[in-house]
């Protein structure tokens, strides 16, 4: 048996807001924006450069319960790990692009990692793995 993990859904408080930080920002690629007027929404998937896993669904919040967990879907822990081939790149980049990192650079015994804040609020490890 074979499974992957396609989509991880964020909700986010506008579409083109969160492009504009996870394409412009982060430099993601946009997989796909589309509109199904049906449901009066987008299909928004964006993913890391060079991506072979998991992509993001950019789901904008519906009503009052979806927009109360936008930033926090995880109850304040890391929600989502974006692993690189070149940790300080990714971070001084980022950081260059006003990206907030609430936990400065650790070394830890499974690579590089610095945690930094979206543009919600959600809490993202960037990690080097070690080889």
């Amino acid at each position: 048996m074979n499974q992957s993990l396609g989509l991880v859904a964020l909700v986010v408080r506008d579409y083109d807001e969160a492009l504009n930080f996870y394409v412009g920002t982060l430099g993601f690629s946009l997989v796909e924006d589309r509109p199904v007027p049906e449901q009066h929404k987008r299909w928004v998937v964006v993913a890391p450069p060079g991506a072979a896993g998991a992509h993001l669904l950019l789901a904008r919040a519906v009503g009052d319960e979806q927009q109360a967990h936008i930033g926090n879907q995880t109850g304040g822990r890391v929600f989502l790990f974006l692993y690189t081939d070149d940790f300080w790149r990714d971070y001084e980049a980022y950081r260059s692009h006003g990206v907030v990192f609430v936990r400065e650079p650790n070394e830890a015994e499974y690579g590089t990692v610095a945690v930094f804040r979206d543009l919600y609020g959600n809490l993202w490890d960037l990690v080097q793995l070690h080889d």
